[in-house]
């Protein structure tokens, strides 16, 4: 069995550039950080500050500018186009993401090593208030947890149940913003950090 972690992002940098004249980065994002066992990853930022581009990264869908994303051991830019979602899914509110740049002839390219998606990337997905979808939702979150998947739940909040439901369900957490994103332990740890505090504004706890 391999021992690898779930997914490193091995010094991911994603730079765009404002042309092929002016080469000064108008974007840039860094991320280095192991996730190595089974667990619920709260992401939150502001607009435009790189959280889906983020998830297009782990996902195999957007290629970084420099370093590795591995996902249970595989280089996910190394791993053939149509199985990428294996190891890896993105989806953006309620439709799985799959776009690839395609850099390479797919026969050059891995197998994908899983036959079930390891790192499942929720971007913004719609909570219905009604019903008890949120609870639904919730508990398919958790179940895939422990069927030994890495939840990620990326949340732009607006109103105070969405923060309810990172404190309730996550048990880490990124920031992305100022060209970063930054670790942080627990909720508590989370929401008392300047940059999320000015962030969340009316919303911080």
């Amino acid at each position: 069995m391999s021992t690898a972690p779930l997914l490193a992002l091995d010094g991911v940098t994603k730079i765009y550039r404002r042309g092929l004249l002016d080469r000064t980065p108008a974007f840039r994002l860094d991320v280095d950080c192991i996730f190595d066992r089974p667990q619920i990853v709260g992401v939150m930022g502001p607009n435009g500050a790189g959280k889906t581009t983020l998830f297009e990264m782990i996902a195999g869908s957007n290629v970084p500018s420099a370093g590795r994303v591995v996902v249970a051991g595989q280089d996910i830019q190394r791993v053939r186009y149509s199985q990428r979602d294996r190891l890896a899914i993105h989806y953006h509110q309620s439709y799985q993401v799959r776009r690839f740049a395609k850099t390479r002839p797919a026969f050059m390219l891995d197998q994908a090593e899983s036959a079930y998606p390891v790192v499942h990337l929720f971007d913004e997905p719609q909570f219905n208030t009604q019903d008890g979808y949120i609870g639904f939702m919730l508990d398919f979150f958790r179940r895939l947890r422990r069927e030994g998947r890495l939840v990620f739940l990326c949340v732009h909040p607006t109103a105070p149940f969405q923060l309810e439901i990172l404190r309730e369900i996550c048990e880490r957490f990124l920031f992305v913003g100022r060209g970063k994103a930054q670790e942080f332990p627990d909720y508590g740890t989370l929401t008392q950090a300047p940059d999320v505090h000015q962030y969340l504004g009316a919303l911080a706890p």
